[in-house]
């Protein structure tokens, strides 16, 4: 069996890694891929970034299954392009992928079936979007509607945040077209979650909670980033937490799917906030989460490939997750300078080989390791607790080593 995984971050590297234990696939393309993949004994990057490009690759070499790690690509529509020429790709259609693609069509979306979430009002125009702030309280939320690489939710503590905010989103177009629509947002106080879900359409199975730690310092100061590291389980995820979430989130998001007559197999990511009136969605990803993933994927001992297959059989229903009784810790490690400007082309060197180690922008010159993105590596501890998994994040992450190396100290400090 011939997989193809299109991405090039540590999530893709996760996914072709737990994909490779399964003994029926022979072969894992990832494009455009990074170092980390070509060392998987059945893995080799391909480096294609066209979406025709990609669809003619598949096409040639046969591939059994595509998975999709780019948002990008999902809401430009690839899974329907691969779907015209009956080719198996795990990921929601155009129609779905919108439910990330556009804030505004989500927010309308939960309202319409009832999933609870966070009171808002949507801006094209940028005067009356200031206007607005002039009369509300604070803080609030201020969204660039679109894809923003995780970047364009801003917590503006008071007016003249939220002011500056909406000017960086729609005037100086911080973030391109994403900011042609805000979303400006109740702010809910609590506690963050990630619940990374299968779906075939007809069920949807809840992964490990995880617990993303967003900002680029410690102590969720500085800018938002792709994500700096995650634990999982996510220890404020109760029991009680979880069957509301399942009432008021999950069952009318199902609901909403089957009604909206969206039909695919993929990956729903629910962001959601736990507070003390309760458990709200603040936003669906339609993929699975970066660096969620990395840490999630070595806890399951359920293999993915049968997993994702029950998904294209609409057998989800009869599939029970089965966990590691243990925790994880994923710690990200970037270049200096990001999510700004940074430098690449920096070595990186390991004291020795590192179990569980995900690369993300790293590419391999000439034998050696240069870094290639912003986020450059994940590592990743497991143990008995979460305690013992952070130690063993932090005691691996000490022996890798690049110029410029930053990671935050607080991951998994609870």
């Amino acid at each position: 069996m011939k997989i193809l995984i299109i991405g090039s971050g540590g999530r893709e590297h996760a996914i072709a890694w737990k994909l490779s234990q399964n003994k029926k696939i022979k072969h894992i393309y990832v494009t455009p891929g990074n170092a980390g993949i070509d060392l998987l004994e059945k893995g080799e990057s391909i480096k294609i970034k066209d979406t025709d490009e990609i669809l003619k690759f598949a096409l040639e070499e046969k591939i059994d299954l595509t998975l999709v790690g780019s948002e990008e690509l999902l809401v430009a529509g690839i899974v329907d392009k691969f779907k015209e020429k009956n080719l198996k790709i795990f990921g929601p259609d155009k129609k779905a992928a919108m439910l990330e693609g556009s804030k505004v069509y989500s927010k309308k979306f939960m309202n319409k079936y009832g999933v609870k979430t966070a009171e808002y009002e949507v801006f094209t125009d940028s005067i009356k979007a200031l206007e607005y702030l002039e009369k509300i309280e604070f803080p609030v939320v201020v969204k660039a509607s679109g894809l923003a690489a995780g970047k364009g939710v801003i917590i503006a503590q008071n007016k003249e945040e939220a002011k500056t905010a909406v000017r960086e989103i729609m005037i100086d177009k911080k973030f391109s077209h994403a900011g042609d629509e805000v979303v400006i947002e109740e702010f809910l106080e609590g506690y963050e979650a990630s619940i990374l879900s299968f779906t075939d359409s007809r069920v949807i199975l809840p992964m490990l909670a995880a617990k993303d730690h967003k900002k680029i310092y410690e102590n969720e100061t500085g800018l938002n980033t792709g994500g700096m590291g995650v634990i999982s389980p996510n220890p404020y995820v109760t029991e009680e937490v979880l069957e509301e979430f399942q009432k008021k989130i999950l069952e009318p998001t199902l609901d909403g799917i089957k009604k909206e007559e969206m039909d695919f197999e993929g990956v729903i990511f629910f962001g959601i906030m736990i507070t003390k009136k309760g458990v709200y969605l603040l936003e669906y990803n339609m993929r699975m989460g970066d660096p969620e993933t990395q840490a999630i994927l070595p806890l399951l001992k359920s293999d993915l490939l049968d997993i994702i297959e029950s998904c294209f059989e609409k057998e989800l229903y009869n599939q029970k997750l089965v966990w590691e009784e243990k925790y994880s810790c994923c710690i990200v490690a970037s270049s200096s300078g990001y999510p700004e400007k940074y430098k690449t082309g920096i070595e990186v060197t390991f004291d020795e080989n590192i179990n569980l180690v995900f690369f993300a922008g790293i590419e391999k010159l000439e034998n050696r390791f240069l870094t290639a993105g912003g986020r450059v590596l994940n590592v990743i501890g497991t143990g008995e607790s979460l305690e013992l998994a952070r130690e063993k994040a932090y005691e691996n992450i000490m022996k890798i080593h690049f110029d410029g190396m930053y990671y935050r100290k607080d991951i998994g400090k609870i």
